[in-house]
């Protein structure tokens, strides 16, 4: 179900399409990866102007395309100068991430120690990305943080999911690297 008409999204969908038909996780991150790079630099292919507008208080999510077929669904994700996410996971589904706009600072963390519901994680390095640059995540390795690290400027990503993302475990700092696992429930932002 495509939410907004769009320059080129009928080829983004075919292309998306094609990819997750691959047989495992890693083949179809591979494939959507690749064709979300191209994507992304194609002239033809324009987002809708509305996932350029941030909102004030949160980083914005408005859903592009969910498949009925396939299941997966298309996020974009406009993000404020300096907004960004705690460390999180994407609730065990693969996803692809890629930079249409701006930069975003991407920092993967792993799992190192976990006692009940508290979990000590250690970052894993951070990545710096720019448009046309994507990347993946296949669980277990599914921890990180994501976000602008402008002050001043908007940056658009765009998240496909092997299914809808309606919630999420958010970790919040307990000290010593250790952190307290809640569950958050996710809202789309609205298109117009």
């Amino acid at each position: 179900m495509l939410a907004l008409e769009f320059p080129g999204c009928r080829r983004l969908v075919d292309e998306i399409d094609a990819a997750v038909r691959n047989d495992c996780p890693e083949k179809i991150t591979d494939a959507l990866r690749a064709s979300l790079c191209r994507l992304i630099r194609d002239p033809e292919v324009r987002l809708p102007e509305c996932v350029f507008e941030p909102v004030a208080d949160h980083y914005a999510r408005r859903e592009i395309y969910r498949s009925d077929e396939f299941g997966y669904s298309v996020i974009a994700m406009t993000w404020g100068p300096g907004q960004g996410t705690a460390i999180h996971d994407h609730a065990g589904m693969w996803c692809v991430e890629g930079v249409w706009h701006g930069q975003i600072e991407v920092t993967p963390y792993e799992l190192v120690e976990s006692s009940g519901e508290r979990f000590r994680f250690e970052p894993r390095g951070t990545t710096l990305a720019g448009p046309g640059s994507a990347g993946s995540l296949i669980p277990p390795h599914e921890y990180h943080t994501i976000r602008n690290p402008s002050d001043a400027g908007v940056a658009v990503s765009l998240h496909i999911y092997r299914g809808s993302m309606t919630c999420c475990s958010v970790f919040k700092p307990a000290g010593d690297n250790w952190y307290d696992r809640d569950e958050r429930q996710l809202s789309l932002d609205r298109t117009h």
